[in-house]
């Protein structure tokens, strides 16, 4: 006697086993939906990091992170909150302010693409001994960070830096970035640029200054809210003695014809 076969069993068990195959095969579409959203946000934000460079390209950059970051301490503090600042263009300031603060801050500024490796070397070796993180930021890099980003000591925003100081080296050139780190560098308590500086603290314009009145402003960069331009320290007096003799042996305002 043939056996007998359960038809109704068999189909439904059929009918499950093709259920689960096809949720198998089914796409994840939460997950595929979520990181196109997030692709195309990182696109987006890529993009708008381009556009920005290309538009400070052009127009002046009147008010920067570092200083929304001033306003904000001193408003908390409840300091005098108003930034003291002036835009000039490159062609308005004199020569001896581009000068000294290469001769300060960067002398291979007219030759690297942004990045001095062998002075970033020797700070990495000293962050891997003492716990402050220490840069070595040229003027490219200082620009890229004071225009762009915020003020900080971290891998992250180094590499935001980085990724930025490519940028205005490619899109912006030497000229360029030597005119915004003029115009929106820190020179004093609640004062950014150079023309402000002159005005403010030696009673001129930035058009006027003399090689003296430059390498003082360049002597106070390192830390303008300590040291100052108009009642200078010992310190500042002797670095600024020392920037002149930088600016004579690199050969005088006719070292900036290779920006």
């Amino acid at each position: 006697m043939a056996k007998r076969v359960d038809l109704t069993n068999t189909s439904r068990s059929t009918t499950r086993s093709n259920k689960f195959e096809r949720l198998n095969k089914a796409p994840k579409k939460g997950s595929s939906s979520f990181l196109k959203k997030i692709g195309r946000l990182l696109f987006y934000i890529w993009i708008s990091t381009i556009v920005a460079v290309v538009l400070f390209k052009f127009i002046p950059v009147y008010f920067t992170p570092t200083m929304a970051s001033r306003k904000i301490d001193a408003l908390m503090d409840g300091e005098p909150s108003k930034i003291h600042s002036q835009w000039s263009s490159y062609e308005e300031i004199d020569r001896n302010c581009a000068l000294a603060v290469i001769a300060s801050e960067d002398q291979l500024f007219p030759e690297h693409h942004g990045f001095d490796f062998e002075a970033m070397g020797t700070a990495l070796i000293k962050n891997q001994k003492g716990k402050r993180i220490k840069g070595a930021s040229t003027i490219s890099q200082q620009v890229a960070k004071n225009v762009f980003l915020w003020q900080g000591r971290s891998y992250f925003r180094k590499a935001l830096e980085a990724y930025f100081t490519l940028l205005i080296e490619f899109i912006w050139g030497k000229e360029r970035i030597m005119e915004v780190y003029l115009n929106v560098a820190e020179t004093g308590k609640m004062t950014f640029g150079v023309e402000e500086a002159c005005r403010r603290f030696y009673g001129h314009t930035a058009a006027d200054v003399s090689t003296t009145e430059a390498a003082r402003i360049a002597a106070c960069l390192p830390n303008p809210i300590r040291f100052s331009i108009k009642n200078p320290s010992g310190y500042v007096s002797k670095r600024t003695s020392y920037i002149k003799r930088q600016m004579s042996a690199l050969g005088g305002k006719k070292f900036l014809r290779n920006l």
